[in-house]
């Protein structure tokens, strides 16, 4: 069975990074959590003072880039991969809702970009990896053989997102990770660089009133057929 790339998009918290998790783990893939990158980025501009009061300095980051180092570690006793941030596991700190405040301006700055798209390009050269994010599919990999876009409306979105937190003790507000979700859907789909939209070649998954094996059962079969070369 030959080696493919699979490319996951999607909206945030439409569960794109479990899924495409869960697909690497069970098909002995490699798993790249591009979103990971865009937020470790968004931490080391909020721990260096180049966010203040909701507001980025997007020169200042780009004259930081240089010195921002990514990279992942193999997955350690959660069964997680974690994200590096100049060596420092950030995975717990990326996921705070601050920094899911501002990833969104971060991701939408032409140099940011470039930068992190040139890293996940190089981590798909030997092939055999999943990788999700927002333009997996339509920029990064616009030749990868599987492309998934997930859907799923805002507020399935914003309960399952409130649930995850709730899970690691952190205090959630319903109404507030609605707002974030909104704004986030806005700025992806509107933004002049590589903006969130569906590849024209890419498979649709609304997972709206799916649960988690009904979803893997159907990226399953759908790698099953294209790895064959059925479909």
């Amino acid at each position: 069975m030959r080696k493919i790339i699979i490319a996951i998009d999607g909206y945030s918290s439409s569960g794109k990074s479990t899924m495409a998790r869960d697909l690497a783990s069970r098909i002995g893939y490699v798993y790249v959590d591009s979103g990971a990158m865009y937020r470790a980025v968004t931490l080391y501009a909020l721990r260096n003072g180049m966010i203040k009061e909701g507001q980025l300095d997007a020169a200042a980051l780009v004259k930081a880039l240089p010195d921002v180092e990514i990279a992942f570690n193999a997955a350690g006793e959660d069964g997680r991969q974690h994200t590096l941030l100049n060596g420092e596991d950030v995975e717990k700190e990326i996921r705070s809702m601050e920094v899911s405040g501002m990833v969104s301006p971060v991701a939408a700055v032409p140099e940011v970009r470039h930068r992190l798209t040139d890293l996940q390009r190089s981590f798909g050269r030997e092939r055999g990896i999943v990788m999700d994010g927002r333009d997996i599919g339509s920029t990064v990999f616009p030749d990868a053989e599987m492309k998934v876009f997930v859907d799923a409306s805002p507020e399935v979105r914003a309960d399952r997102r409130c649930k995850e937190l709730a899970e690691k003790g952190e205090p959630t507000d319903y109404a507030a990770v609605l707002a974030n979700i909104k704004e986030r859907d806005y700025i992806d789909t509107h933004r002049k660089e590589s903006p969130l939209v569906k590849a024209d070649d890419a498979h649709l998954l609304d997972n709206d009133h799916m649960t988690i094996p009904e979803q893997m059962s159907w990226l399953l079969d759908l790698y099953q057929k294209i790895s064959n070369g059925s479909n």
